[in-house]
């Protein structure tokens, strides 16, 4: 098969994960598949030992006393070595760096999956010793997480506390101060009693939602890959469009300084006439790189032409 969401889920399908992800729910395929054999049969993924003689950066080891990426060192592939000896978990970033077959599945699960031109998209490596794992907590990103050797356990629940989160949290940790603001404070310092547990063992493969509360143990030292994908949210794309339209502008890029508030009062008028104009295709346009519009230029509009539609804002 080729390489893709479908070979990655097969045989099961990219529909049924689809509605999965619409209702935040995980999404899991188990078993030795013929289809992801081109990533499993990686000589870069054989063993902890092939990933740490090829990989030419540091590893982020996770200190014992939050086992979590929150809590991390960095360390020589060396080192890196004997860390996990003594029961560090290793986090290796960006793998697809130093791989074209693993940037070659990034990119086509990114566009099977539909997701936006400005998704950071990335190839994760996690090595976990026997009988540690992670410390419970959510992601503000979607992963699609690839088990290559060993087994481990996967506890996972909804989480109540805040939908659709923008940024990463652990339990135990100060919640970031953006997060308080739409979060429902204090979080639970414990996983919920009714987690799902899910066992991955060699070849399944699990789809875990933005925001799902999530902890592992691995049984036995343990080898996984993650497709990890960090979409923009509405916010963003608005975000990216709108700075692209305001940089034409030479009064929008002055220099900001109290004094001149009357200055920003009359910006702001102006682009409450412009704003009623815009569409979502403007907004697209704008950040996807593609149109059905020609133009954005109401008349009378303050913000100057080029329209909208023509700036492709930096990715």
């Amino acid at each position: 098969m080729q390489p893709g969401l479908a070979a990655l889920l097969h045989p099961r399908t990219s529909p049924e994960l689809l509605a999965s992800w619409a209702a935040d729910e995980p999404f899991v395929v188990h078993g030795r598949r013929d289809s992801v054999a081109a990533l499993t049969r990686l000589p870069l993924l054989r063993s902890l030992d092939t990933m740490l003689n090829a990989w030419p950066d540091q590893v982020q080891a996770h200190l014992p006393d939050v086992a979590d990426e929150a809590s991390s060192i960095d360390a020589s592939p060396r080192d890196a070595r004997k860390l996990f000896a003594s029961g560090m978990s290793l986090l290796f970033n960006d793998v697809h760096a130093i791989s074209t077959t693993l940037t070659l599945w990034l990119t086509a699960i990114c566009r099977d999956l539909g997701l936006s031109a400005l998704t950071q998209s990335r190839c994760l490596v996690y090595a976990t010793p026997r009988d540690k794992g992670t410390a419970p907590h959510f992601d503000q990103n979607i992963n699609l997480v690839l088990q290559l050797r060993g087994t481990k356990k996967w506890w996972l629940a909804p989480n109540e506390h805040v939908e659709r989160p923008l940024t990463r949290h652990t339990m135990g940790l100060p919640v970031d101060p953006e997060l308080q603001t739409y979060a429902r404070t204090p979080m639970p310092r414990r996983m919920p009693a009714d987690s799902r547990l899910i066992v991955l063992k060699p070849g399944s493969l699990l789809f875990v939602p933005r925001g799902t509360w999530h902890a592992t143990a691995a049984t036995q030292d343990a080898l996984s890959l993650n497709f990890t994908y960090t979409a923009p949210t509405w916010i963003d794309l608005f975000m990216a469009a709108l700075r692209s339209r305001l940089a034409l502008s030479r009064e929008w890029r002055e220099t900001a300084t109290p004094a001149s508030a009357p200055a920003l009062d009359a910006l702001l008028r102006e682009l409450g006439e412009d704003a009623p104009h815009w569409r979502a295709s403007d907004i697209l346009a704008a950040t996807e790189g593609q149109s059905e519009d020609d133009e954005l230029d109401p008349p009378g509009s303050a913000i100057p032409a080029p329209p909208l539609t023509s700036v492709t804002p930096d990715d």
